[in-house]
């Protein structure tokens, strides 16, 4: 070994410095390392739903790791707002190629015989895509907890975002979906005291 040292995990952690929802007035600020850890937290839920009510056969620690890492290269580029992000395909393009340099760029910090191992957590491949389906439908999971958050604390910035986003739920077509907003969901609507 030699005596080079590596940014990888530093530059990681910086995550917590990267705030989501930037163009909404929040009452909470919520950053990524937050928002990658409800992701990664609900879609093993997901995984574990599917393997255990709809047969599936997916990796809930699998699931849960790509989760863990699908925004870190937000460090990079910040939290792009969906409407910019999606405004057009031409800006869509563009983000993507942005994505993924920035995701080169962070996995050139670690050692050389380290990188391929989260290549693969960075970048889609084939046999990810069951896994992959479930944290995208993670994420927009825990976009929708935000709103609901902030709309129960009289926050109507978020209300048409809530709306949206639920639409958008609602048009995922895994019944492990439709099962963690069924029976896990309304509890987000409760107050500590309720929850027992």
């Amino acid at each position: 070994m030699d005596d080079k040292s590596f940014h990888f995990f530093a530059f990681l952690s910086r995550m917590k410095y990267i705030n989501r929802w930037g163009l909404m007035r929040n009452t909470y600020t919520e950053n990524i390392q937050e928002h990658s850890l409800q992701v990664s937290i609900i879609a093993h839920g997901l995984a574990v739903i599917k393997n255990t009510y709809f047969n599936g056969e997916v990796n809930p620690e699998r699931v849960a790791i790509l989760a863990m890492f699908h925004d870190c290269n937000e460090i990079i580029t910040g939290d792009m707002p969906t409407p910019i992000k999606y405004y057009n395909p031409q800006i869509s393009k563009i983000y993507k190629d942005i994505e993924d340099i920035s995701k080169e760029k962070i996995i050139s910090m670690l050692p050389e015989e380290m990188a391929d191992e989260y290549y693969s957590l960075f970048f889609k491949n084939p046999d990810d895509m069951k896994c992959w389906k479930l944290v995208k439908a993670a994420d927009r999971i825990s976009a929708y907890i935000k709103c609901v958050e902030e709309v129960k604390v009289g926050n109507n910035e978020f209300k048409k975002a809530r709306e949206t986003i639920l639409q958008s739920i609602l048009e995922i077509d895994l019944p492990e979906v439709g099962y963690f907003m069924e029976k896990f969901i309304p509890s987000f609507n409760l107050s500590l005291d309720e929850i027992d």
